[in-house]
């Protein structure tokens, strides 16, 4: 690629950041606090794409240079030193060009969220239960790594020890851009306590990831479209249980979507809580229509929330877990990824990923006219 073939994308991130600068300078934005921080991130990343674009600029010229020393001359030392800057200089710029490729890939706008997770059993009864605690419990490991704040919104256990349903919300940095790698259906294989024979089973769990909704969202919730409802919780309350109405079960009439919360002794906070989870899904609607009318492959869809698609596969025997996107990864560690090493599967899924996002970015500059 040459400088020219971003010379247009550059100019308009320049009026950009102009911008920016101007809103940002207004304390009013100030006012709401998840505004002003999407402006903030959107500032830092397009100062990110200069920095690099410079630094790939600032490369090329030195290429040049070194170039035409190495046409007039002669001097077999001095040469050798020319090389070795120009191969030094070779490197940089590749380097540079594919982090700026990086950069310039479509982003998703909902990386930065803040996400809820929802984990329940598919298919293998008990088995599938316990496996759903297992898969809960090191998202909670893998989330105190990153320094991420873990909060139980909805929880119901299983007589053995397992989760019939899970749902959680996290917060902290860019949670979103890694966790939405886990929706889909995780299947599991292996020996279950409950299994005399010793024999291997194969059971599910569908994992979705969706990333919470905000105030700076343009998600209109009149009180009128909603159908609200109380009833006596059966699960965790203390005393609380089977004595007042503390759930809430929420409908949003347009969109028949149904949201309850019991996890609190309080009602007032079991509301707040349904309310939140009812957004997120609403914007999870709105991505959803957004990206099908933008037509996008189907190669670059991850964390729809999508259930129904089989995205992983955790082989106890093998001590394997095998990714079946982006040509397929494979590591032998699980007890480590089960303790939360979730990286070792997500980093190479997140490069793959980004390189497939380069590959149409590429695609459509060479279309433009």
């Amino acid at each position: 690629m040459k400088p020219e073939d971003f010379s247009r994308q550059i100019a308009q991130f320049r009026t950009r950041e102009k911008e920016l600068e101007t809103e940002l300078s207004d304390p009013g934005v100030y006012a709401v606090p998840a505004r002003a921080s999407m402006l903030a991130r959107e500032r830092q990343r397009l100062q990110s794409i200069f920095a690099v674009y410079d630094r790939w600029i600032a490369a090329l010229e030195s290429e040049k240079e070194n170039r035409g020393l190495l046409e007039s001359e002669h001097d077999p030392e001095f040469r050798s030193l020319v090389e070795a800057d120009l191969a030094e200089q070779e490197r940089a710029a590749a380097e540079s060009e594919q982090s700026l490729l990086m950069l310039l890939a479509p982003q998703d706008k909902a990386d930065s969220r803040d996400a809820i997770v929802e984990i329940k059993p598919a298919a293998g009864g008990e088995e599938a239960a316990l496996f759903a605690g297992e898969l809960f419990r090191m998202y909670l490991h893998y989330a105190e790594k990153r320094g991420w704040k873990a909060e139980v919104l909805e929880q119901s256990d299983s007589e053995l020890g397992g989760v019939k349903g899970v749902m959680f919300s996290l917060s902290g940095e860019d949670i979103f851009s890694r966790m939405k790698y886990e929706s889909g259906v995780h299947r599991v294989q292996r020996v279950p306590v409950t299994e005399s024979g010793g024999r291997i089973h194969t059971s599910t769990v569908t994992v979705s990831v969706l990333p919470e909704a905000s105030e700076i969202d343009d998600i209109a919730i009149r009180p009128e479209d909603l159908e609200v409802s109380t009833f006596r919780s059966s699960g965790p309350g203390g005393q609380n249980v089977n004595r007042t109405d503390s759930a809430v079960r929420i409908r949003h009439i347009p969109s028949g979507l149904v949201v309850a919360s019991q996890q609190e002794r309080s009602q007032i906070r079991n509301r707040e809580i349904a309310l939140r989870i009812l957004k997120s899904r609403l914007l999870e609607i709105q991505r959803s229509e957004e990206a099908a009318k933008q037509a996008a492959s189907k190669r670059l869809q991850v964390g729809t929330g999508d259930r129904s698609e089989r995205i992983r596969t955790y082989n106890f025997p093998q001590n394997r877990v095998t990714d079946h996107r982006f040509g397929v990864v494979s590591v032998f560690n699980l007890p480590a990824l089960m303790e939360g090493d979730l990286d070792m599967l997500l980093d190479p899924l997140f490069q793959a990923h980004s390189r497939l996002m380069v590959e149409d970015f590429l695609k459509n500059l060479e279309s433009e006219p």
